[in-house]
């Protein structure tokens, strides 16, 4: 809070200054906060399929894996902003698939840079990328997977495993973070190209993507990331790894904390070992409708450790918008008559303290 008094009110002096010397010169009124605007007002500008990294991937016919393109879609608003705020979003798909240009992703990305935001949207590697594994041994499937996943990771996920497919699901959760990961650094490293204030990240997903949220923003930088080196997988030096980011707050649709509880297994941490009182602040919008995917005690217990730590939260309980119970995928779940994406635009001004317009 100091920092940012500080920086007020170095700004103001450095307006007064600048109309005392010269009449003729612009006036700054940009105090560091981005502004956003309360409905729809610039044109959308969307790139897509933009190549954020490359990533080793099997094509379920060839032994070792070959790089393919990690791409993105990115979502701008048409104006002369050199201050916008960044939410990057992911996609679901339990892991096994998913896309980036999902409607309600695509409509999504043009609410909010609409009003403002860089929006962007990525893809990542799931199952579809893992090849084929039926008949391989434990030792022949992790040296299969050598570049892609470290053995521990492969090994817990043969742990209590009755078919491939489950293996792959376990194994495609650790690509899909370092993917995630990988993408925020190559925001961070083209923000100046967007005109991006990297003080404003926002992350969200649903469903496996809010699982990947949830992992982004509380894990340690390294974590994902340094498990395998660069000798194993190559694709590592088009990743940005000199980048660094700190994500401001995270968004929730329907996930869960399961990728940081396996995580914390596969590497013998305690419970919640990687939750800290610095960690972002978080919205989550859940139904209570029964889900076995992501059920919604998964949010209140996401609830209950944040509350633990004294971060702010919000559970935002929605229902159909007839006031029926709504499960996974809400969409179209509403609270007190707001959709979705009115509830996440009022958390992020609100707990951002965004200038609104």
């Amino acid at each position: 809070m100091n920092l940012l008094m500080n920086k007020v009110t170095y700004m103001t002096i450095l307006t007064m200054l600048i109309m005392a010397c010269n009449d003729d010169e612009p006036v700054i009124t940009d105090e560091g906060v981005p502004a956003v605007k309360t409905v729809a007002t610039y044109n959308v500008i969307t790139e897509e399929d933009i190549t954020f990294a490359n990533g080793l991937a099997h094509d379920g016919v060839s032994i070792a894996p070959s790089a393919i393109p990690l791409l993105l879609d990115v979502y701008s608003p048409d104006n002369d902003s050199e201050n916008r705020p960044v939410f990057m979003f992911i996609h679901g798909g339990g892991f096994t698939g998913g896309i980036k240009h999902k409607p309600e992703i695509v409509e999504m990305g043009s609410y909010f840079a609409s009003r403002g935001w860089v929006f962007v949207s990525i893809d990542y590697r799931t199952t579809e990328e893992l090849g084929t594994i039926q008949g391989m041994t434990p030792q022949e499937l992790i040296a299969y997977y050598n570049g892609m996943a470290p053995q521990e990771w492969i090994e817990n996920a043969l742990v209590g495993a009755q078919a491939p497919d489950q293996v792959q699901q376990a194994t495609a959760m650790y690509l899909a973070q370092r993917d995630a990961k990988a993408a925020l650094r190559w925001i961070v490293a083209n923000g100046e190209a967007y005109n991006i204030n990297t003080d404003y990240i926002t992350v969200g997903g649903a469903s496996a993507g809010s699982i990947t949220a949830i992992a982004l923003g509380i894990s340690n930088p390294e974590d994902f990331r340094d498990e395998i080196s660069m000798e194993d997988d190559p694709t590592l030096s088009t990743t940005n790894l000199e980048e660094s980011y700190e994500v401001r707050c995270m968004v929730y649709f329907w996930g869960s904390n399961i990728k940081l509880d396996v995580y914390e297994g596969v590497y013998k941490l305690p419970q919640y070992a990687r939750y800290d009182v610095n960690d972002p602040e978080l919205f989550m919008a859940h139904g209570t409708a029964p889900d076995p995917v992501t059920p919604y005690e998964e949010a209140l217990e996401l609830q209950s450790i944040y509350d633990s730590l004294g971060i702010h939260n919000t559970l935002a309980t929605l229902t159909k918008p007839n006031g029926a119970p709504i499960g996974h995928g809400a969409w179209n779940g509403v609270l007190d008559s707001k959709g979705l994406f009115e509830l996440t635009f009022d958390f992020l001004v609100e707990r951002q303290n965004l200038n609104v317009e």
